[in-house]
């Protein structure tokens, strides 16, 4: 080269800043999503803890019909209307009546016997459902959902980019390549415990931010377009929403609420008897008038399975199997559950436990080592290249990410524009940034 800096050198300085640029913006979101994400691998565990006071309860006498445990929540709020009825798991277990109104869902839990309320909560408001509103919008709705598709891009960038930082080049061993130094003590002991750890956790960062881009607002309407255009080799039934590009703003409009309902014994009895995957849930169905649908709502995607029932006989109607759902639908169902904790039992959220702690470990070395190599007063960015045949090779390696991110496009140009329009008119801004040659 003419620069005299040979091209591996080059290409591995111009990723090392690409690296330190990426985390910069994104280590107080891998922070915080971690720690929500980490937190929400036990939903099951922390809801029916939150629910066991409701568990095994004291029955006496004959057990009230479904349409009186309707009537009674109905009574309990004026005014609500009828979204779902949840059947229990057992039957000393209270009923759950679903009601929307004045924005929000309330879920009454009704005593099967007595039609005593037991406990009223805002569906909105319940821990785990604010730890995912957190998670996905950090409870900052669209805005909040963009944050966190731009942080999960250009996390992406961070972690292809660690990949070829950490890749070993001098021969000297497994030693800070596939185990940290922790005896050596200072910076090594950081830097090891940085990219030691992020090796191992790699593939399994990618997933969770590949699996979580249906959630995200951009991402998830691109894929719900995309969703249209798979008919699927099963037609009936096909209209449901996809559930996994639902806001919370959206979450309110996906039931059917509805003044006039009357459930039977005999369409419960016949719904329990189907056994479906526990929380299963009765609604009018929204494409049948007169009939009702039966959903698994369990967070294991695969086990989902959806029933529509005739409203005046119970007759079982039709039963569709996850494996039913369009392409789409089981591919990110399959890794909603994976990323969620829930596809393969204990083991996953063990998995999930260990990647959301391993991203914080990161996170925090990370932090400290640009602290203890940080000059005084200004950023501390890895020096710039000159112009090398290695920068175009990244520039094309962005593109190519750019084309499937289009948040991470957009924000190149920014960043372009900002280059272009302002910073390159205030040279003492640049140094701090560590943007000048």
């Amino acid at each position: 080269m003419k620069t005299g800096v040979t091209f591996s050198t080059a290409l591995y300085r111009t990723l090392w800043r690409w690296h330190f640029y990426a985390g910069i913006f994104c280590i107080p979101f891998v922070l915080t999503l971690a720690l929500s994400g980490a937190v929400y691998l036990f939903k099951p565990q922390v809801d029916a803890w939150m629910e066991s006071p409701y568990r095994n309860l004291s029955v006496t006498g004959p057990r009230a019909s479904a349409a009186d445990h309707i009537q009674a929540a109905r009574n309990f709020l004026p005014g609500g209307q009828f979204a779902n009825y949840r059947l229990p798991q057992s039957p000393e277990d209270a009923v759950v009546i679903s009601l929307q109104g004045g924005g929000k869902t309330q879920r009454v839990f009704v005593h099967p016997h007595t039609l005593e309320i037991l406990h009223v909560q805002n569906a909105d408001a319940e821990p785990m459902q604010l730890v995912k509103r957190f998670h996905g919008e950090l409870l900052a709705g669209n805005v909040g959902s963009i944050l966190v598709e731009f942080a999960g891009c250009w996390a992406i960038v961070l972690v292809l980019t660690g990949i070829y930082l950490w890749w070993p080049r001098h021969g000297s061993g497994f030693a800070g390549v596939f185990y940290p130094r922790l005896r050596q003590g200072g910076r090594v002991f950081w830097r090891d415990l940085h990219a030691v750890t992020g090796f191992w956790v790699a593939g399994f960062t990618l997933f969770l931010l590949i699996s979580g881009l249906p959630w995200a607002l951009v991402w998830g309407n691109a894929l719900k377009e995309l969703r249209q255009q798979d008919g699927g080799e099963h037609s009936h039934h096909q209209a449901a929403p996809a559930d996994w590009t639902l806001s919370s703003a959206e979450n309110h409009r996906a039931g059917l609420p509805s003044q006039n309902v009357y459930l039977t014994e005999i369409l419960v009895q016949n719904a329990q008897a189907l056994d479906f995957p526990h929380p299963a849930e009765l609604a009018p169905a929204m494409d049948q008038p007169g009939d009702w649908v039966l959903k698994s709502q369990t967070q294991n995607r695969p086990l989902r399975v959806d029933a529509w029932l005739d409203g005046n006989t119970g007759e079982v109607l039709k039963v569709q199997t996850f494996a039913e759902k369009k392409t789409l639908d089981r591919i990110i169902g399959i890794g909603i559950a994976a990323h969620e904790g829930q596809l393969f039992g204990w083991f996953n959220q063990l998995l999930g436990l260990f990647t959301t702690g391993s991203l914080m470990l990161m996170s925090i070395s990370g932090f400290i080592l640009w602290c203890r190599r940080k000059p005084a007063n200004i950023l501390g960015a890895p020096p710039p290249m000159p112009q090398t045949a290695a920068g175009k090779v990244v520039a094309c390696v962005v593109l190519v990410l750019a084309l499937v991110l289009p948040l991470l496009a957009i924000s190149l140009v920014v960043i372009l524009l900002v280059e272009w329009l302002v910073l390159r008119r205030w040279e003492g801004t640049r140094r701090w940034l560590g943007l000048s040659g």
